[in-house]
C-alpha cells in the first residue's frame, strides 16, 4: 500500500509526526514528505505526485541514480616488482584480472539504477568491488573510470557533492569530542544559514532520539588509543553525522561490519526510515541475515568484477530458481548468493548442462561464475537499461536543480569561529598535557641548576653561556618541530572526509590549526625563558628580557611552520618523522655554535636554517658590541664582539634575522597550505 500525504494535508498538520514501519517517528517540521513504499518495482519509480511536489524548503532533492557499463581499472603495482618470485606469483593470480599493459580490473561493466525511498544493496565475496562501486558512485573515483553514471540523467559534477552522504567502513569521527558536539559542530557547519540555532538544536535532538544516541550523547566518540562509545554506537554517530544535513543520496560501506546480528537489524531499519523520507540509500554488505536481506529494495551481486544478478532482493531466489540452481538445504538467500559468487556448490543443485562442463574442466569455480555472467548479460542487463536507462527520463525541474551548486553555507569568518572552537576542543588535551608541562619546566630547572647564575667574565664562562643559548635554540626548534609534523598526517583521514563533503573551506581548517596550536607553542616557552633567565644569569633588563622571550617565540613559531610543511608535504606519520629528523639535524649542525667557518660550497645550507637566524638574533639581543670582558687578564679588558664566540656575528649589525624569521614564518605557512591543498585533493578514504 502507497500512502500518501498531500500539501494541503502537510500544511495543515505542519507539527504532525509520522511513524515508519521501523518505529522511527520524523518531525513534520524538519523532515520532508514522507515517500513511504510497502510494494516495490524493480524500476525507477518515478512518481509524478512525489516529484511535483519538490521543492519543499526542508525537503532533500529526488536523485535518481543511473549507472551503465562501468569499469574501473589501477595499475599493478606488482608489475614493477624487481622480486621475480613474486611478480610470477602475481601473474598467475591476477590472470583473468590484468591485462598487458599492467593495469588490474576492478569492475566489468556494472549496470543498475536506483531512486528515492529504496535501498540498493551491493553483496559480493571480498575483494569483489563493492566499495569501489560505491566510491565512484560518491564521486570519490574519478580517474581510470569508463561508463555512464548520472544523477537525475545528468553526469556528476561538483554541485552533486554536497548532496552525497558517505559514510566510511571505518568510522571517521573526530575520537576527543563527545557525541553531541560532534553533530553540534557538524549542523552549524552544514545547515544552512536560514535556520535558525534553536531550530539546529532541535533537529541535532531529534536525530540524536531517533537514531538511539541519548545514553551517549556526552561521551567522547574514542577510536584507536581514546576510550569511548561502543562499536554499533559509533556507527549510528556516523550515520547520523551524515544525515543530518538531509543529503539526498546516502552511500555506506559495509555499515553493518563489526556489529552482532540485532544491532545490524536496528540499523537497517534506521536505514530503511531514512530512505523512506525520500532519500535514496545504497549499501555494501558482506554477508546479512536472512531478515535483513528481506529488508533490502534491490540487490546488486558482483563476482570478480562482473554483476552476477541485479533487481528486487526478494526476486533474487525465483530468478536461480528459473536457471534451475537450487539450494539442496534450508539456507539463507545471502549465504546462497555469495557461494554463487564465489562458485562454490556445497549443498546446491545445478542443472545437467552446467554439471557437465563442470566434469569437463578443471577449475569447476570458474565454470559457474563464468555461466552466472554470461546469463546476467543475456537475461537481466539487456531488460534494465531498455525499462530504466532508455525509456525513463528524469523530470526537467529535477535536471536543472541537481545542477544547481549550493553556496557556502557560511561566511569564512562564521566558518572560522566553529572550527577554531571545534579544533581547541579536539586539542586541548594536548595543549595542557601534565606530562609536556613537567618536561618543559623540569628541563628549565635542570638548566638553570647546570648553569646558575653563569658570568661572562671569562672567554670560557662566556663561551658556556653562549652554549647555553644555542641549547634553548634546540630544544624549542625540536620540540614545535616535532609538535607540528604529525598534525596533518594525524588528521588526513578527518580531513579528507570533510573537503570531500565540502564542509568548510580549507584556508580555515589550516588557519585555525596553526593558530590553536600556537598557544601551545606560545605557552610552554614562556614558562621556561622564565624560569631559565633568571637561574641562569643573564642580562637582567627589563628590554632584555622581552626581547629574549620573544625571539625563543619567533623560533618556536617558524619551526611549527617548518613542521606543518614537512607534514603536509607528504602527509604520512612515518615519513614526516624522518624528513623532519634529517631537516633538524642539517639546520643544527649550520645554526653557528658547532662550525663557525663553513666551506663556501656548503654556505647556502646555513641560509636555509632557521635555527641559524634564530641563534644569531639571541646573540644580538642578548650581548652588544661594546660590552667589555676578561678585565681581569694581563691584556686587560675587551669587547664582546673580539670574542672567538662573534667571529661570525655582528653584535652592531642590526636586526635583519627578525625579518627573515619573520618571513619564514610566513613562507613555510604559505607553502604548508598550498601542499595540503594538493595532496588533500588527491587522497581518497
Amino acid at each position: 500500500m502507497e500512502i500518501r500525504r498531500t500539501t494541503e494535508e502537510v500544511e495543515e498538520n505542519h507539527v504532525m509526526q509520522i511513524t515508519g514501519s521501523n518505529g522511527i517517528v520524523h518531525n513534520m517540521e524538519f523532515m520532508p514528505q514522507a515517500y513511504l513504499r510497502n510494494q516495490y518495482s524493480s524500476e525507477i519509480d518515478i512518481d509524478e505526485d512525489f516529484v511535483s511536489s519538490y521543492p519543499l524548503e526542508d525537503a532533500p532533492l529526488p536523485i535518481f541514480l543511473k549507472f551503465e557499463d562501468v569499469e574501473y581499472k589501477v595499475r599493478n603495482s606488482k608489475a614493477s616488482s624487481t622480486n621475480l618470485v613474486k611478480t610470477m606469483v602475481s601473474k598467475v593470480v591476477t590472470h583473468t584480472n590484468s591485462d598487458q599493459d599492467g593495469y588490474k580490473h576492478i569492475l566489468k561493466g556494472i549496470t543498475g539504477s536506483t531512486g528515492p525511498g529504496e535501498i540498493l544493496a551491493l553483496m559480493g565475496p571480498s575483494g569483489s568491488g563493492k566499495t569501489t562501486l560505491l566510491k565512484i558512485m560518491g564521486g570519490r573515483l574519478t580517474d581510470n573510470v569508463k561508463g555512464k553514471l548520472t544523477y537525475n540523467d545528468i553526469p556528476y559534477s561538483p554541485s552533486v557533492k554536497r548532496r552525497i552522504g558517505f559514510v566510511t567502513q571505518d568510522d571517521v569521527l573526530l575520537p576527543q569530542l563527545t557525541v553531541e558536539e560532534t553533530l553540534a559542530f557538524a549542523a552549524f557547519l552544514r545547515l544552512p544559514s536560514s535556520m535558525s540555532k534553536e531550530q539546529k538544536y532541535a533537529k541535532i535532538e531529534m536525530i540524536i532520539k531517533e537514531l538511539g544516541l541519548e545514553r551517549c550523547r556526552r561521551t567522547r566518540v574514542g577510536g584507536g588509543f581514546v576510550k569511548g562509545i561502543s562499536g554499533g554506537e559509533r556507527k549510528r554517530a556516523s550515520i547520523a553525522y551524515e544525515i543530518l544535513v538531509d543529503p539526498s543520496l546516502l552511500l555506506l560501506d559495509e555499515p553493518t561490519s563489526g556489529l552482532d546480528s540485532t544491532s545490524a537489524t536496528k540499523l537497517l531499519h534506521i536505514l530503511q526510515g531514512v530512505a523512506k523520507a525520500g532519500r535514496t540509500v545504497i549499501t555494501t554488505i558482506h554477508q546479512p541475515s536472512s531478515r535483513m536481506f528481506h529488508m533490502f529494495d534491490k540487490l546488486l551481486l558482483i563476482s570478480e568484477g562482473h554483476p552476477a544478478f541485479y533487481g528486487k532482493a526478494r526476486e533474487s531466489m525465483e530468478y536461480f530458481s528459473s536457471l534451475r540452481i537450487l539450494p539442496e538445504i534450508a539456507m539463507n538467500p545471502a549465504e546462497f548468493l555469495l557461494d554463487l559468487a564465489t562458485g562454490q556448490v556445497s549443498d546446491i543443485s545445478l542443472p545437467e548442462e552446467l554439471l557437465a562442463a563442470k566434469t569437463a574442466q578443471p577449475d569447476s569455480e570458474e565454470v559457474l561464475v563464468k555461466y552466472l555472467q554470461q546469463r546476467y548479460k543475456t537475461d537481466l542487463e539487456p531488460k534494465e537499461k531498455e525499462e530504466n536507462h532508455r525509456n525513463k527520463k528524469a523530470p526537467e525541474h529535477l535536471q536543472v536543480a541537481i545542477q544547481v551548486k549550493k553556496d557556502w553555507t557560511l561566511s569564512w569568518w562564521d566558518q572560522f569561529l566553529i572550527i577554531s572552537r571545534r579544533t581547541f576542543r579536539e586539542r586541548r588535551r594536548d595543549y595542557f598535557d601534565k606530562l609536556r608541562l613537567v618536561q618543559s619546566l623540569g628541563v628549565a630547572v635542570v638548566l638553570g641548576l647546570l648553569w646558575w647564575k653563569s658570568k661572562t667574565d671569562t672567554e670560557a664562562h662566556l663561551r658556556d653561556q653562549v652554549g647555553l643559548m644555542f641549547y634553548i635554540c634546540i630544544f624549542w626548534t625540536s620540540s614545535s618541530l616535532f609538535g607540528a609534523v604529525y598534525v596533518f598526517p594525524f588528521e588526513k583521514i578527518y580531513l579528507v572526509k570533510e573537503r570531500k563533503a565540502d564542509m568548510y573551506r580549507l584556508s580555515v581548517y589550516y588557519v585555525c590549526s596553526t593558530l590553536c596550536d600556537m598557544v601551545a607553542h606560545v605557552l610552554y616557552p614562556t614558562f621556561f625563558m622564565i624560569i631559565v633567565y633568571f637561574m641562569a644569569g643573564f642580562n637582567r633588563t627589563i628590554p632584555c628580557f622581552i626581547f629574549t622571550v620573544l625571539t625563543i617565540l619567533l623560533i618556536a613559531i617558524t619551526s611549527q611552520g617548518a613542521g606543518e610543511f614537512l607534514g603536509a608535504s607528504v602527509l604520512s606519520i612515518k615519513r614526516a618523522g624522518m624528513i623532519a629528523s634529517l631537516v633538524l639535524m642539517l639546520f643544527l649542525l649550520t645554526g653557528g655554535y658547532y662550525v663557525q667557518h663553513i666551506p663556501k660550497f656548503m654556505q647556502w645550507l646555513k641560509y636555509l636554517s632557521f635555527m641559524h637566524y634564530g641563534f644569531r638574533l639571541l646573540l644580538k639581543v642578548q650581548y652588544s658590541a661594546d660590552q667589555v670582558f676578561e678585565c681581569g687578564s694581563k691584556g686587560g679588558c675587551r669587547t664582546m664582539q673580539s670574542s672567538s664566540s662573534f667571529d661570525t656575528v655582528n653584535l652592531n649589525g642590526g636586526l635583519q634575522e627578525l625579518w627573515v624569521l619573520l618571513a619564514m614564518a610566513f613562507g613555510y605557512r604559505l607553502c604548508a597550505y598550498f601542499c595540503l591543498r594538493k595532496k588533500i585533493s588527491i587522497c581518497h578514504l
